[in-house]
C-alpha cells in the first residue's frame, strides 16, 4: 500500500492524507498563461466526432497538441463506426480503455480508476474490505506481492512477499495493473478466487484457490517486553506496525504507555512487511519520537504546489528518549520507508534488516465527475537528509538478511490460528535472527549508556 494523497476540492482541516496514493492534497495548478484545452464534441446523426480546440491565452503557442488529438478523434470515430463487434465499440468503453492505456504508459503507479476501483482505494485507507489479504504493486513489468495481511487467506495459503502473480482466475496478470488485480481479488465473502504464483527464490510455480473474507486489518500488534533466557522479561519492548491508517498513532501511543509502565528502556519497532498507508499516519507516528517541528519528509515535483515539507506538529510531545531499532525488509514500503528514513536521518533510530522496497513517489488521487478518478504520479519523496526513496529504498544501518525459508517461517510465526504438528515442529527451530540482531544492538546501547552514567557520577563524586 502506497502513501496516499487525495487531490480533490479544497478540504477542511479534518481531512486525512495518505501516502501511497493519497498524499498530495491539492491538484497541481496549471498556470493560466500556459493553459490550452481541447474538447471532443459529438455531432451529427451518425454519431461522428469532430475536434474543437478550446484555446486559452496562448492560442497558437502549442500547435503540436492539436494534430495528435485530431488523430485520436479520427481513430475513435473509425472504431466506433466500423469495428466488427459493436458491443465493444461503445464510447464509454473506448474512452476508458484509452485513459487506462495513457496513464499506465507513464509509470507503474499512475492509473485510471473506474468507480469501483476508486471505491477500493477509499476502502484501503479505512482498512475495511473483503478479499484475500495481499498488497500488490508492479515492479519491472511484473505484478509482485509487497506483503500479505496477517490472518488473511493469502497467508494461510503460503503466499509470501516477493512472489509474482502470473494469473488471477485465469486472467494473465501481465495485462493487469495493481488496482485492476486488486478488484479481481476482492468480492463477496466466501467466494473463491484462483491465483497462479511464481516464487523467484525457489523457481516454484504454485496454484492456489483462496476464499475471500471480510477483512479489518489491525495496525499495531504484538506489543510486549522481549523475554530473556529463562523466561524473564527484559527492558526492551517490541511493537509491530502492519500498516499506517487513521488509528495507527493512537494505537501505538496506548501500547507505548503500557510498555513504559512496565519498565521499557529500549524499543524495537517492526516495520517488516508493512506496505505503507497514510502519510498523515506516518507523520503522527514519527511525532511520538521526534521533537515538534521536525522534518519527516519532503516532496518535489514539476510544479511548485508539489514542493512541500511535512513536519511533526508543533504541539506534539515525543515519548521518553529511549533508543530505538527499526526492523525493515524488502516488504517495507511507502509510508513505512518515510518513517524509517526520517528516524534514520535524524539519528533517532538504528535500522536493522534489509533494504526497503523503494516506493517513494507521490500519487495524487483526483476524483472525476462520473465517480471515477485518476491516480497520477506528481512528485517524489525525499528523506530529511535529501535521499530519494523511489527505486532506491532505505538502506539499513545494520544489514541482517533472511533466506526465503526464513521469510516463510516468519510469516508462519505471525499467522493467526492454531498450527498443526508439522508447523509447530518447523517453528521450534526457527530463530528470528533479525529481531535478535536488533535486540543485541539495543542491549549494547543501553549497557554503554549505563556505564557512561556511572562514570559521570563517579567523576562528580571525586570533585
Amino acid at each position: 500500500m502506497e502513501p496516499t494523497s487525495n487531490s480533490t476540492q479544497p478540504q477542511g482541516p479534518g481531512s486525512s492524507v495518505g501516502l501511497d496514493s493519497r498524499l498530495a492534497l491539492s491538484r497541481p495548478r496549471l498556470k493560466r498563461a500556459t493553459w490550452v484545452g481541447c474538447a471532443l464534441l459529438l455531432s451529427g446523426a451518425g454519431g461522428g466526432l469532430r475536434l474543437a480546440a478550446v484555446e486559452g491565452e496562448t492560442q497558437g503557442k502549442e500547435p503540436a497538441a492539436y494534430a495528435p488529438l485530431a488523430v485520436f478523434a479520427k481513430v475513435l470515430q473509425l472504431v466506433r463506426q466500423d469495428y466488427v463487434d459493436e458491443a465493444k465499440a461503445a464510447y464509454p468503453a473506448l474512452i476508458s480503455a484509452a485513459l487506462k492505456g495513457m496513464l499506465s504508459s507513464l509509470d507503474p503507479h499512475s492509473q485510471f480508476l473506474e468507480s469501483r476501483d476508486y471505491k477500493a482505494v477509499q476502502d484501503d485507507t479505512r482498512s475495511r474490505f473483503s478479499g484475500v489479504g495481499v498488497v500488490l504493486t508492479q515492479k519491472d513489468g511484473r505484478l509482485v506481492v509487497v506483503s500479505t495481511m496477517e490472518g488473511g487467506p493469502a497467508v494461510r495459503a503460503g503466499i509470501l512477499a516477493g512472489d509474482q502473480v502470473l494469473r488471477i482466475d485465469g486472467q494473465l496478470a501481465e495485462k493487469l495493473g495493481p488496482t485492476e488485480a486488486a478488484s479481481l481479488l476482492r468480492g463477496d465473502s466466501g467466494a473463491a478466487v484462483g491465483m497462479t504464483i511464481y516464487r523467484p527464490s525457489t523457481r516454484d510455480t504454485l496454484e492456489v484457490e483462496l476464499q475471500r473474507e471480510a477483512m479489518s486489518v489491525p495496525s499495531v500488534r504484538d506489543a510486549k517486553l522481549l523475554s530473556l533466557e529463562g523466561g524473564a522479561e527484559s527492558n526492551i519492548g517490541y511493537v509491530r506496525i502492519t500498516q499506517f491508517n487513521t488509528t495507527t498513532a493512537a494505537e501505538l501511543l496506548k501500547v507505548l504507555e503500557g510498555l513504559e509502565k512496565k519498565g521499557m528502556q529500549g524499543l524495537i519497532l517492526d516495520l517488516r512487511g508493512n506496505p505503507g498507508g497514510l502519510l498523515e499516519a506516518a507523520i503522527e507516528v514519527a511525532a511520538h519520537f521526534l521533537p515538534a517541528g521536525s522534518l519527516v519528509v519532503s516532496t518535489e515535483g514539476r510544479v511548485n504546489s508539489q514542493n512541500k515539507f511535512y513536519r511533526t506538529p508543533p504541539s506534539s510531545i515525543p515519548r521518553a528518549n529511549y533508543p530505538i531499532a527499526l526492523l525493515v525488509n524488502g516488504g517495507s514500503a511507502s509510508a513505512a520507508e518515510i518513517l524509517a528514513g526520517a528516524l534514520k536521518d535524524l539519528r533517532r533510530a538504528v535500522l536493522v534488516g534489509e533494504t526497503t522496497f523503494g516506493k517513494g513517489s507521490v500519487q495524487s488521487v483526483i476524483p472525476l465527475a462520473d465517480g471515477s478518478a485518476i491516480r497520477l504520479t506528481t512528485a517524489k519523496y525525499y528523506t530529511p537528509g535529501k535521499q530519494v526513496i523511489h527505486e532506491q529504498g532505505i538502506q539499513p544501518t545494520i544489514r541482517a538478511t533472511f533466506s526465503a525459508e526464513q521469510e516463510r517461517l516468519l510469516a508462519l510465526q505471525r499467522r493467526e490460528g492454531a498450527l498443526d504438528p508439522r508447523e509447530k515442529s518447523e517453528l521450534a527451530g526457527f530463530l528470528d535472527s533479525q529481531l535478535e540482531r536488533a535486540s543485541e544492538t539495543l542491549r549494547a546501547v543501553l549497557l554503554y549508556a549505563a556505564r557512561s552514567d556511572a562514570n559521570s557520577a563517579g567523576g562528580a563524586s571525586v570533585k
